[in-house]
């Protein structure tokens, strides 16, 4: 079973989706509000799958004000799960995302000694229950598993062996971490394209998507669609 460590924040005002923010597409309530929704839709989505979810938060240092991650996190979980307690939940350790998130696949793989393990970004709505599975199984045969997303991102990010994690993240990922693993000698599989939903650009890739599955009453990510639609974001 594959362990899927989502590395989420506190849906805070001035904070969440600040590229948004500046480019004025949301005000930061808004930007929070629709942050908390991907959030609870990742929740939700590795809930429904057969990985285990590991909440990963950074640590209260990073805020200038009084901020509990975990606790606040734990509120979101709450509003999907009837047992947030039954959620791992870890602080992210390293100084920059490569290294954060680096330190918990290795920590899962070396330490704790699990079969495989992931990342999925909450900014992804888009990627359901059936993106996560067919990764893990991919995950038996190929010991790397990459999501793409647009710009070279990744949205997704599975491996039953450890890579050289320094800077692997850093753009273009998807390429970057293909060549670590290569280095290693390490095989890469990959899934289905998603956009997400962290930068101006991103708001003309991720919401005509999201705004057909609803038309066409396919699957949609609930609390991302709710959000999205009160807000009338994308809305000229």
């Amino acid at each position: 079973m594959t362990v899927v460590a989502l590395p989420a924040e506190p849906p805070r005002a001035g904070h969440a989706l600040s590229d948004l923010v500046e480019a004025d597409v949301c005000t930061p309530d808004e930007a929070a509000a629709l942050y908390e929704a991907m959030v609870q839709d990742a929740v939700a989505t590795v809930a429904r799958s057969g990985g285990d979810l590991l909440v990963n938060y950074p640590p209260a240092a990073d805020y200038h004000d009084a901020v509990d991650p975990e606790a606040e996190l734990r509120e979101v979980v709450g509003t999907v799960l009837d047992d947030p307690d039954s959620v791992r939940y870890e602080v992210q350790v390293g100084s920059t995302e490569s290294a954060r998130i680096g330190n918990t696949i290795t920590h899962l793989l070396r330490e704790e000694g699990v079969d495989t393990a992931a990342i999925l970004r909450p900014e992804a709505p888009l990627a359901g229950r059936t993106a996560i599975d067919a990764a893990a199984m991919k995950l038996r045969s190929d010991p790397v598993v990459l999501g793409p997303a647009p710009s070279g991102r990744v949205y997704y990010a599975g491996f039953a062996e450890p890579i050289d994690f320094e800077d692997a993240f850093a753009a273009p990922a998807v390429e970057t971490i293909t060549d670590r693993a290569a280095d290693a000698d390490l095989g890469v599989n990959f899934e289905a394209m998603q956009p997400l939903l962290k930068e101006v650009g991103d708001v003309g890739d991720l919401l005509p998507m999201l705004r057909a599955r609803i038309r066409a009453d396919g699957l949609v990510p609930e609390a991302t669609a709710n959000v999205v639609s009160e807000l009338g974001l994308g809305q000229e």
